[in-house]
């Protein structure tokens, strides 16, 4: 089976069910580098070779024509920020509410990481606006 075919099975098939729901993770460097783990191990066994062969693995990703897990990850994310930033005031006001029903403790150590927080990272990275989100063009 010719690598690119590989490549597209892998794009189609495999990536999804890994990123299922990715949009909503809080994302950490340590969850990243897991996801490049299992993608890189899942690569070289459809291409046939094993870490002790040596390849690099931009030169398996080239080869088999596919994009980091890592950027599929933020774009997806910041898809879904553009949706959720789109949405009505409604459908806000009903999720704050059912958000101030949840009581929260706070925890020792540092606070934990919101999903805002990631996004604006991300956004301050690529030099996006939030109202970027409001200029969807159809």
């Amino acid at each position: 089976m010719p690598p690119k075919l590989k490549g597209q099975f892998y794009t189609t098939v495999v990536r999804p069910t890994i990123l299922y729901g990715d949009e909503c993770w809080l994302v950490k460097n340590s969850h990243i580098q897991k996801m490049n783990v299992a993608e890189m191990r899942v690569l070289r066994w459809m291409y046939g070779h094993t870490r002790l062969d040596k390849i690099r693995n931009e030169d398996i990703r080239e080869k088999v024509s596919v994009a980091p897990m890592k950027d599929k990850m933020r774009a997806a994310m910041l898809r879904w920020f553009g949706h959720v930033r789109r949405r009505s005031l409604d459908a806000l006001v009903r999720r704050c509410e059912w958000l101030a029903l949840a009581v929260m403790r706070r925890g020792r150590g540092r606070p934990k990481k919101y999903w805002g927080e990631v996004i604006r990272q991300y956004m301050a990275r690529l030099q996006l606006t939030e109202d970027m989100a409001l200029d969807r063009r159809i």
